[in-house]
């Protein structure tokens, strides 16, 4: 669609406006400041003024806090709301594509005007406009009901609202004297989290994370320093060589953490895995012992509830019973699964869960909540502070006027910290505990929804047969010819290669999005999760009937 000369309108929007109109519509960028003033003045006296173009002129320099800025100030943020919130109808409008697919070197060279590369001059208000509505273009929709590729999904408007909020309120979360009300809610939020965990509310602690990854370091931070202590100042020379264990399904920031801590890598001891993915409590044992033979010692366990994968569970309760025994901390990586503690139906597959001592918990998965929002939950009050306080006199004064305990910044590694609780504290306002559980409920439903429509077809096989634990499917779809062929070497590499080719052409078609990956011996499979409540039983179908359609175009 064409453009009127140096505005935002499509040119047939300003078709029939006077000479006069159309003067003030398509100003140009005056080289002379003064000029340019001149003509906003002028701009601000026409009965045109709310046309949406008229910022076409008008650099960053004139928004507030300039002088006589408000009115473009205003324009500005009403035409990006404007593309927001078309771009969220289209996101939730199943017609419409997950993503308008386009290769690497494409976005680099540029499309339709859209172009990544900075110059030394400024662009207009208008072009930035076309800027962040290309961006929105060119991404991927993950809020569309079709969007089935990761487990963080779907797009509350309560969320973007409380992440609004916080953009504009653009403080940080280090002290009470500068974010007054966001400290208050981390306060309640940590003691309604312990509360569903089933710890006391009077003991527990907590801090947001940039996500789950930082999170998990947290817990192994913890730990090492809960059992020695001198590490934090006379560094790895105080400590003995350590090992932690952890499943061969865990996710990988636990070697990502032992790793970036000083531990080492090698030092992780994978336990091996039941077929549906949980924790062997024997093999944990035996590596515990294995560990302790090589001279090493043990102090802490990762048990996952929710694998990334499989979404299993591992047994938290013999697991726990092990850790006592032996002496050890555990873990429990929750980011996925932690959803679950709020359904009354499903949170009993974390039993246990209370007899940790850390809980790694993803609030932007399961809940919902707009990325990112991590926690980690400490059982042992006033650890965080222990393990991270340096006392920078800059930031935390002992004799402030007020309850200095309320200053939460020294319990974390970070000094700057982005204000990720707002979003979380507004879901709950609006959504009550039950608005939780029934979400929670609904994925898990389309979970099992699919799982027994791929249980009913011959030309899809599941990786387990047995019912999901948590809202992740696991499936292959199975061409003619890969299913005429008899097990073994030949079929598996055959196998291998399909879900590869139907999700590059599903990318290109874009009309759905399935993540897929292999795991031990297990060929390529696709990996299905929920976590939008947008998602239907029909979105459900259109998957299965693409993932079919695709699978015969290209293996007919």
């Amino acid at each position: 669609m064409a453009t009127c000369p140096g505005c935002f309108l499509p040119s047939n929007q300003t078709a029939g406006i006077g000479s006069t109109q159309t003067l003030a519509l398509s100003l140009h960028l005056s080289a002379d400041r003064s000029s340019k003033h001149l003509e906003y003045s002028k701009w601000k006296r026409s009965p045109y003024k709310h046309q949406s173009n008229v910022i076409c002129s008008f650099l960053r320099l004139d928004l507030l806090p300039a002088k006589n800025g408000e009115e473009v100030t205003k324009h500005f943020l009403q035409e990006l709301l404007n593309i927001l919130l078309a771009y969220i109808s289209k996101s939730l409008n199943r017609s419409s594509k997950v993503l308008d697919f386009h290769h690497p070197h494409q976005l680099k060279e540029g499309l339709e005007g859209f172009s990544l590369e900075l110059q030394d001059q400024p662009d207009n208000l208008e072009q930035l406009l076309v800027d962040c509505q290309d961006t929105l273009k060119y991404g991927v929709k993950t809020a569309h009901p079709c969007f089935f590729n990761q487990l963080s999904t779907g797009l509350d408007i309560i969320g973007l609202a409380g992440e609004w909020v916080t953009s504009t309120a653009n403080t940080n979360i280090f002290t009470y004297e500068i974010a007054p009300v966001f400290i208050l809610m981390e306060d309640i939020i940590f003691k309604k989290m312990h509360s569903i965990i089933g710890w006391s509310e009077k003991e527990g602690d907590g801090i947001f994370c940039p996500g789950g990854t930082m999170s998990n370091l947290y817990s192994v931070l913890l730990a090492r320093y809960h059992f020695f202590p001198r590490v934090k100042t006379a560094g790895m020379l105080a400590l003995p060589p350590l090992a932690l264990l952890t499943s061969t399904h865990s996710h990988f920031s636990i070697k990502k953490s032992a790793a970036v801590l000083g531990i080492g890598s090698e030092s992780v001891f994978l336990v091996k895995c039941d077929e549906r993915g949980k924790m062997i409590p024997k093999e944990l044992e035996s590596s515990i012992r294995t560990a302790k033979s090589k001279g090493l010692v043990p102090f802490y366990v990762n048990a996952t509830a929710g694998t990334t994968v499989y979404g299993a569970i591992d047994p938290l309760n013999d697991i726990a019973d092990i850790c006592e025994r032996f002496g050890l901390w555990m873990h429990v990586d929750a980011a996925w699964g932690g959803g679950l503690l709020l359904s009354k139906r499903h949170r009993m597959k974390l039993q246990g869960i209370d007899r940790a001592s850390s809980i790694t918990w993803n609030p932007h998965k399961m809940m919902g909540v707009p990325l990112q929002c991590s926690v980690i939950l400490v059982q042992k009050k006033g650890l965080l502070q222990e393990c991270n306080q340096l006392c920078a006199e800059y930031l935390f004064q002992p004799d402030k006027h007020y309850d200095v305990s309320y200053d939460t910044g020294d319990k974390s590694i970070q000094c700057g910290r982005h204000v990720d609780i707002f979003k979380l504290w507004l879901m709950w306002k609006a959504k009550g505990s039950e608005g939780f559980e029934s979400q929670v409920n609904h994925c898990l439903e389309n979970a099992e929804y699919l799982y027994y429509k791929l249980k009913s077809r011959k030309d899809f096989q599941l990786v387990f047969q047995s019912q999901p634990e948590h809202s992740n499917v696991c499936f292959w779809y199975l061409p003619t010819s890969v299913r005429n062929m008899p097990p073994g070497p030949e079929r598996d590499r055959e196998l291998h290669m399909v879900a590869p080719k139907i999700k590059a052409k599903m990318m290109e078609e874009g009309m759905t999005m399935i993540g897929y990956q292999p795991l031990g011996d297990k060929v390529n499979f696709f990996r299905c999760v929920f976590s939008n409540p947008a998602t239907q039983k029909e979105d459900v179908d259109f998957l299965l009937d693409e993932i079919t359609r695709l699978g015969r175009e290209l293996y007919s």
